[in-house]
């Protein structure tokens, strides 16, 4: 079915309110970006008079209370309370729950997939009730059916082919790299759909050239729109004195991508000379990697995993670090960094991706997967604390004269009257 264009999508001013609709297959309030972007941009879009509803699958994001959420239920079987659960027969009765169950007994991630079939079937007949639909990274060909019935934009926050190029490369034996490679099956069904689509939001200009040569897509489909950061959460705390030689990060996916291995090898090194110690906001994957080289380093007296942590517990320990490092091999922006900085925490950070977009000259950048860059870095704040407070106020002043969410909120906009004003053509 081929809608025709309502009379107010062709002709739009600024100040036309739209009724949007947020995708998101998975939100964790608690970890992840995904859950961060619904929640902030959601918010954003509203305080700019428009009507936002939001629709996603488990786990669900937080989000205000005059801001609609519909919650499609799925098996939920990645629910660290109940691991790999068994569904029940009547669960498996749904086609969509039996095709999910199959696809996680054989090692896949069928998530973004399955969402999509959800919202199809939820969506596919309302097609007044909203003038956008705009994607998170779901990618799937439910989005793609969408599309042909509403005005629909996708948001890839970075290409995933470069999550799974690691993952596989840092995968111990064959077995272990069959197993990503099927884990990532996903990705050539979301190269697929960002192809069909008229308009890709991303979030740095990295990320545009990299989606664009991976996804194999002409860049002058990409619109940017970098992410924001929540500076009513993230703020300097004066009074909260910095304790010398404490360093902290965040790694909330635990996984190889995130580079948290060089980062324990260069405070393994350092803990020799100076009474180092690392708080990691987030755990590690139980018998995982990162809890091997812990028990192999012996760490576990200079490293300390704070797990999921309130929002207040959060800011007073970037209070109380002295450096704050993100040593990820690749970020799409990099949420992190720019919290930090909003902190006042001087900031280590790798190259990879488009983490330089982000610190740009308000923090140090080294290399990625550099150990010893880490640990010079590292050791140079330590030496030069002055340095460090010059870097650390820079970084709070390029957060807040760069990275607002009401920012990225109205190139948001922007990109839907776009996207709207060329549907069916």
């Amino acid at each position: 079915m081929k809608m025709k264009n309502r009379g107010y999508r062709i002709k739009q001013s600024k100040s036309d309110k739209l009724k949007i609709c947020l995708l998101s297959y998975r939100s964790n309030p608690h970890c992840g970006g995904q859950g961060v972007y619904i929640r902030h941009l959601s918010r954003s879009l509203k305080d700019l008079g428009h009507h936002v509803e939001v629709i996603s699958g488990p786990p669900f994001p937080q989000l205000d209370s005059d801001i609609q959420l519909h919650r499609l239920m799925n098996l939920d079987l990645y629910n660290p309370d109940q691991l790999f659960r068994t569904p029940s027969l009547n669960e498996l009765k749904n086609p969509i729950n039996l095709m999910e169950w199959l696809s996680v007994s054989t090692m896949g991630f069928p998530e973004p997939f399955t969402f999509g079939c959800r919202v199809f079937n939820y969506l596919h007949t309302k097609t007044n009730h909203f003038d956008i639909i705009h994607d998170n990274q779901s990618l799937s060909y439910g989005i793609q059916a969408l599309s042909k019935r509403f005005p629909l934009i996708a948001t890839i926050h970075h290409p995933m082919t470069v999550d799974r190029q690691i993952a596989v490369k840092s995968a111990p034996n064959f077995y272990r790299k069959c197993q990503q490679l099927r884990w990532y099956s996903f990705v050539g069904m979301q190269k697929r759909v960002a192809r069909s689509l008229s308009h890709i939001v991303t979030v740095s200009k990295c990320s545009a050239k990299d989606i664009s040569q991976s996804f194999k897509m002409n860049i002058q489909h990409f619109r940017i729109a970098p992410n924001g950061i929540n500076t009513n959460l993230f703020y300097p705390i004066p009074q909260i004195k910095r304790i010398p030689y404490r360093l902290i990060t965040t790694n909330s996916a635990d996984t190889p991508l995130k580079g948290l291995k060089y980062l324990l090898e260069a405070v393994h090194t350092i803990r020799q000379n100076r009474p180092i110690e690392l708080y990691v906001v987030g755990s590690p994957k139980k018998d995982g990697m990162i809890e091997y080289l812990v028990k192999q380093m012996n760490l576990s007296q200079s490293v300390h995993f704070l797990g999921r942590i309130t929002d207040k517990a959060f800011v007073e320990h970037y209070a109380q670090a002295s450096i704050a490092v993100v040593p990820s091999l690749y970020e799409g922006f990099g949420l992190p960094a720019g919290e930090a900085m909003a902190c006042g925490i001087p900031v280590i950070s790798t190259t990879g991706g488009a983490l330089p977009e982000v610190i740009g000259d308000a923090g140090m950048l080294i290399p990625p997967a550099n150990t010893k860059a880490l640990i010079n870095a590292i050791c140079y704040f330590m030496d030069h604390p002055d340095d460090a407070s010059k870097i650390g106020e820079a970084g709070y002043q390029r957060v807040h004269r760069l990275f607002t969410w009401k920012q990225s909120a109205e190139k948001t906009v922007e990109v839907y009257r776009e996207a709207i004003a060329c549907f069916g053509k």
